[in-house]
């Protein structure tokens, strides 16, 4: 196994699903987490949570971030407090952070075509492909900015992966078997 490691019980495992909005990271990791009986903690999530504690909306605490750095440190370091063994972990940067820490972890990067991400993205969202192309557009190009300042990651590199997937073809099942099979569990 690439990146498991040995803990109480023999080997332990965590996953880290990380892509571009729309690529199915999301679906892929619950959907992993659920066959492995593993937990599941999306970045997402905690980002919701701390929108919340500040009585901000999304869109406006997105933005708030964008102006103030020290909100993603405080992001990161409450997911590394939530980090345990036999878990998915799923978000944008989620593999840097691990890596950055020396916890160790299975890395998968899950992507699709442009057009494929922002035709799931409309579909959920009511909007047309075109709004999401846009949006997303500007937004990946202003993470890529901010987490090159925060971090001095280029998040465009996928030199931190153990696996790359493409999903515009795959069902979120299919993803999940091949990431079980490159992980080697099971074997």
């Amino acid at each position: 196994m690439t990146n498991g490691f040995l803990g109480e019980g023999g080997i332990k495992m965590r996953f880290t699903i990380s892509g571009p909005p729309g690529s199915g990271k999301t679906t892929a990791a619950e959907l992993l987490a659920k066959t492995l009986d593993f937990k599941f903690l999306s970045t997402g999530m905690i980002f919701r949570d701390m929108a919340e504690e500040r009585g901000m909306s999304l869109a406006d605490f997105g933005e708030f971030v964008s102006q103030n750095p020290e909100i993603d440190l405080e992001l990161d370091k409450r997911m590394i407090s939530l980090i345990t063994d036999d878990m998915v972990l799923e978000g944008r940067l989620a593999a840097h952070m691990l890596h950055l820490n020396g916890i160790l972890s299975f890395k998968v990067w899950i992507d699709a075509d442009l057009t494929t991400r922002c035709e799931r993205i409309a579909g959920r969202e009511s909007k047309s492909v075109e709004q999401v192309k846009a949006e997303n557009v500007a937004r990946e190009e202003g993470e890529h900015r901010r987490y090159k300042k925060v971090y001095d990651i280029d998040s465009r590199s996928l030199a931190v992966y153990d696996m790359v997937l493409h999903s515009d073809d795959m069902t979120p099942d299919e993803i999940v078997a091949r990431i079980i099979k490159e992980a080697g569990i099971g074997e």
